[in-house]
């Protein structure tokens, strides 16, 4: 696998595996977090051209320097990986303004200052891919106690459609690509704002392993959205198809 890979959110979760899985495949990697032990740690294990930068990627100026970082270790970047988020445990009825702006600021403008920062190196070559690590709740808005999770996702789609649609017409050899995993069995429950049921123990929850082999075909076949499981795609079309009897369908619920 011969590409430089810049990931974010990557001490753990969907992230360090995916670090695990390219660096043992040949990738060069460049791996981001806020917890520097675990970042390493990580690193460590994923080959020695990994490179660890503690990076908080809701300040712009940290993610410029991330990319700065790639640049100057590797010379080039040919995929950039936005996977850092987290999610939230609250109804709509209870969300504050400070609730709405950590999912802003964890999921959508941490994936735009990445799209951002790496779009002139990619434009200069005309090559290169963003993927934004998205959610199954960016297209089916149905698990309440999640709602601004779901919001910010369904934003960061449409950000990166809008994105992909311009670059089309300017440089058709960069590709923008939405990844939207379902339950998967990571910490990503039991981190979320408010608490909340921890993903690894849900039933039906995707192993790691299998959602990163999904992550790791669209970065081998650049296409514009990916879902980690095949059976979504089918689950999405019948909620479009008719809204009002998926939400009717209890099993049409999934806990997250």
């Amino acid at each position: 696998m011969d590409k430089v890979i810049v990931i974010t959110g990557a001490s753990g979760g969907i992230g360090a595996e995916l670090a695990r899985v390219a660096g043992a495949r040949g990738a060069k990697l460049v791996l981001a977090a806020r917890r520097r032990t675990e970042l390493e740690a990580v690193a460590n294990r994923s080959g020695r051209d990994s490179l660890a930068v503690v990076t908080d990627v809701t300040a712009r100026a940290e993610v410029e320097r991330l990319r700065d970082a790639a640049l100057e270790r590797f010379g080039r970047i040919d995929v950039w990986v936005n996977n850092a988020g987290r999610g939230i445990t609250r109804s709509v009825a209870e969300l504050t303004d400070a609730d709405l702006e950590s999912m802003w600021r964890d999921n959508v403008h941490s994936a735009l200052y990445g799209m951002q920062a790496v779009l002139p190196h990619f434009q200069a070559r005309n090559a290169g891919q963003i993927l934004n690590v998205s959610s199954t709740l960016g297209r089916l808005p149905v698990v309440p106690h999640r709602s601004a999770y779901s919001a910010a996702k369904h934003a960061l789609n449409a950000l990166s459609a809008c994105l992909r649609l311009e670059l089309r017409q300017t440089h058709p050899g960069i590709s923008v690509t939405v990844v939207m995993p379902g339950v998967v069995a990571t910490e990503f429950g039991a981190n979320a704002l408010g608490g909340g049921p921890d993903s690894r123990a849900l039933p039906g929850a995707q192993p790691v392993e299998e959602a990163v082999e999904a992550i790791l075909d669209a970065i081998a076949h650049p296409r514009p959205e990916v879902f980690t499981k095949a059976s979504t795609q089918a689950e999405v079309e019948r909620y479009y198809h008719d809204v009002a009897a998926f939400e009717a369908d209890p099993g049409a619920r999934p806990g997250r």
